[in-house]
């Protein structure tokens, strides 16, 4: 069955489409993320700046004896007393164990804790992570390798330590091994350590701290990047979605 149209009459034109409300709403969600890409970090920096100080205060501000504290004589709280209380304290504590006294109290100290059998392998430890941690002469850690796990054809990130004691190296192979520990994303305080042999580490040049961003970003965000030339890189795939949407409009509606 057909539908004959009379001469006179035609068909109705299409409507034009919705191009104007789209390169609007393009342009907001544009600007959007932008904002967001730049208040963002400084708001998480803040927030995890001041929950520190807050943590400080809280475990140092009930040591302080009232009468000393500000908040006695003002009718509001000092933000950041606590923090300024301990950085004294153990820059204090440091200055009075460098002199022959405090390294005297320090290994009579010691000396109690080496005696009691459970808090003795606690304290050793921790007190070996935190010398090589701070240590500033220290090589842990600071360099970045690639090995080939968990699979051949898969690589990983790992950070190269120590080497292993005498007592370690006389039970492995001849070759030369090191210690490596190898990270979990996107929390690279867990993994796993072991040791490799030196031939199967390929050397990164790149620092630790652009490693620890690369494993907690999970690849997002790669080594050597500039922040600037991102913003650029957004801003121009911005500008040329909002041409093409341009040149689309500008064509004529068959």
């Amino acid at each position: 069955m057909s539908i004959e149209i009379p001469p006179n009459e035609s068909l109705p034109a299409p409507e034009p489409a919705p191009v104007l409300h789209a390169r609007i709403g393009a342009r907001i969600r544009n600007y959007f993320l932008t904002g967001l890409v730049l208040v963002g970090p400084l708001f998480v920096t803040a927030y995890l700046t001041w929950a520190f100080i807050t943590w400080v205060d809280g475990l140092v501000r009930p040591l302080i004896p009232p009468n000393f504290r500000p908040e006695s004589y003002l009718p509001f709280n000092v933000p950041g007393l606590g923090l300024i209380i301990a950085f004294v304290t153990l820059t204090l504590l440091g200055f009075l164990t460098a002199n022959l006294v405090g390294r005297t109290l320090l290994e009579f100290g010691e000396k109690i804790l080496h005696r009691m059998p459970v808090i003795r392998p606690i304290y050793r430890t921790m007190k070996q992570i935190f010398e090589t941690v701070f240590s500033t002469s220290g090589s842990t850690f600071r360099k970045v390798g690639l090995v080939e796990f968990p699979a051949p054809g898969m690589w990983s990130l790992v950070f190269l330590s120590q080497p292993p004691s005498e007592e370690v190296a006389e039970r492995l192979p001849s070759e030369e091994h090191v210690s490596v520990f190898l990270p979990c994303t996107p929390n690279p305080t867990t993994g796993f350590f072991f040791y490799l042999p030196r031939k199967d580490i390929v050397d990164l040049d790149i620092k630790v701290e652009d490693a620890m961003t690369l494993l907690i970003s999970a690849g997002m965000i790669q080594p050597n990047s500039n922040p600037q030339k991102r913003m650029a890189a957004l801003a121009e795939t911005a500008r040329a979605a909002q041409l093409a949407r341009t040149s689309l409009a500008k064509e004529p509606v068959e």
